[in-house]
């Protein structure tokens, strides 16, 4: 019998299952001793190389406290850019590079000063200084088209 390989359905439930754990501050062994499993097996669930059962998403989803229904949200967008409160997100971006972000630290500390943040006016300034500080930055070359530095002696 094969099984079959993991798909971008279960990467993105994985990067859900990471992002809700790191917002509340869960380690991957602490998640693995609730539904007794190795911080590993949180690890393979979350990179996408594991498929999680319905069971044991449910099983997440009350840990996490969140409805089954968050780890899909955002699914039918992954092929095309997603739309949001503020506008649609830029041609191009990579939603799993998007998702490492934003279950990172930076993005995690962003993420909840930002929702700090009550005042809708203040709020929609700092996306739009987010928007203009992103449209001044060079855009990104990849490594393949980057030409390589040399280094010059300095007198």
């Amino acid at each position: 019998m094969t099984l079959k390989k993991t798909s971008e359905i279960d990467r993105h439930i994985g990067q859900r299952l990471r992002l809700q754990r790191v917002n509340l501050g869960m380690s991957q062994e602490a998640l693995g001793e609730r539904v007794n499993l190795t911080f590993q097996q949180i690890q393979k669930y979350e990179k996408g190389t594991n498929r999680i059962s319905a069971a044991r998403l449910f099983e997440f989803a009350d840990i996490l406290n969140v409805d089954i229904g968050f780890f899909y949200e955002g699914l039918g967008r992954l092929k095309k850019p997603t739309s949001t409160k503020y506008g649609a997100m830029q041609e191009g971006v990579d939603i799993a590079e998007f998702m490492d972000f934003i279950s990172s630290h930076e993005g995690l500390t962003l993420n909840r000063n930002f929702y700090k943040i009550r005042n809708k006016n203040v709020r929609e300034s700092i996306v739009n200084m987010t928007k203009s500080l992103g449209k001044a930055q060079p855009r990104r070359i990849s490594a393949a088209r980057q030409k390589p530095r040399i280094k010059t002696r300095q007198k």
